[in-house]
């Protein structure tokens, strides 16, 4: 992909850090230096980053996803404006990054670009994840317009037969056609955003198509292709999906036919202090592998995100990290550190 576009995504970020959120990335990095080494939880700071669900709705049904398997035991809903444009009031300042992605699909959200917009003209680095159905010309242009900074859109396989294998009743037409219409957008406003990456699933029915969607990109004007390993839930007898290319498996056949997760759990992770995840009703929780709100570190409804995010739950869990990830299950599945980019 272009070396130019991806230093013009690199200078947009850069563009957007002010003296007081390089000051706070200082306070929230020392503290976790400082954690690590005395093996105690100390944070300073606000997080970094952090990502918004706008809905937990989704029209496809994907076998490894909640949203996809509609298996959540937490409610399915629409974030409220309210909500949404109070938290972003609290945490503009010191906030760089904003994921709108969660669970379910953003565009299903009828306000989703407004929010977009919003933290936009904040000077926030705004980013979302979509299986890019409903990029029609009125949606497309609205999403060049509202300022988004990148839009990855899941392809998960350059063949409809493949792509439904992952991305279950899924249309690749509609990928394809909702690409070239962000594309078209793009070039008609002038804009350099949104940055677009294709990120693809690596999984056995599309692990033959890795230099097919590069190809596919390159010929759209796709901006850069990622290239992500998949999570698995019920990995220990293995499963069809566990790609046979080792590169690309979180997985690794432990010689008697189970499976095991490659990475060692460390007794740290960075994500504790930089970031959270807020569901579409406000619940704060630590990271995106808890997608049925399990570890609720407290509810935007009834506190502030500054009392939550200091707070002695949230303290607790953070030391609790630092003592034993394995105790904490949503991180026995965990592969931070072992994502595959292209």
């Amino acid at each position: 992909m272009a070396v130019t576009g991806k230093l013009t995504d690199a200078f947009n970020l850069l563009s957007k850090l002010t003296w007081q959120r390089a000051g706070n990335m200082g306070q929230v990095v020392s503290s976790y230096i400082l954690s690590k080494l005395t093996q105690k939880a100390t944070h300073w700071g606000s997080p970094i980053s952090i990502s918004f669900e706008p809905t937990t709705s989704c029209n496809l049904r994907c076998p490894e996803c909640p949203s996809g398997l509609r298996s959540f035991t937490r409610p399915t809903g629409m974030l409220p404006d309210e909500l949404f444009r109070n938290t972003i009031d609290q945490l503009h300042q010191k906030l760089l990054y904003l994921i709108f992605y969660f669970q379910g699909e953003p565009y299903l959200h009828p306000r989703f670009l407004e929010m977009v917009q919003y933290a936009s003209k904040r000077k926030i680095y705004t980013a979302t994840s979509t299986n890019a159905h409903y990029l029609t010309e009125e949606n497309a242009r609205k999403t060049v317009e509202s300022g988004l900074d990148r839009l990855i859109i899941s392809i998960d396989g350059t063949s409809q037969e493949t792509y439904q294998a992952y991305r279950v009743g899924g249309n690749l037409n509609k990928v394809i056609e909702g690409t070239r219409n962000l594309i078209k957008w793009k070039k008609e406003l002038k804009s350099k955003t949104p940055f677009v990456i294709f990120q693809f699933l690596v999984v056995r029915p599309n692990e033959h198509q890795i230099a097919d969607v590069k190809k596919l990109a390159a010929e759209l004007g796709v901006d850069d292709v990622w290239f992500k390993t998949a999570q698995i839930y019920d990995y220990a007898q293995g499963s069809p999906l566990i790609p046979t290319i080792d590169y690309y498996s979180r997985y690794q056949n432990t010689g008697n036919g189970t499976y095991q997760i490659k990475n060692k759990l460390l007794n740290h992770c960075w994500r504790m202090w930089h970031s959270c995840v807020i569901t579409w009703d406000g619940l704060v929780v630590p990271c995106c592998f808890d997608k049925d709100a399990e570890y609720r570190m407290g509810d935007l409804k009834t506190e502030s995100f500054r009392a939550l995010w200091r707070g002695t739950h949230y303290q607790k869990f953070r030391g609790a990290v630092l003592k034993s990830r394995s105790q904490v299950e949503m991180c026995r599945n965990c592969t931070e550190g072992t994502k595959v980019w292209g």
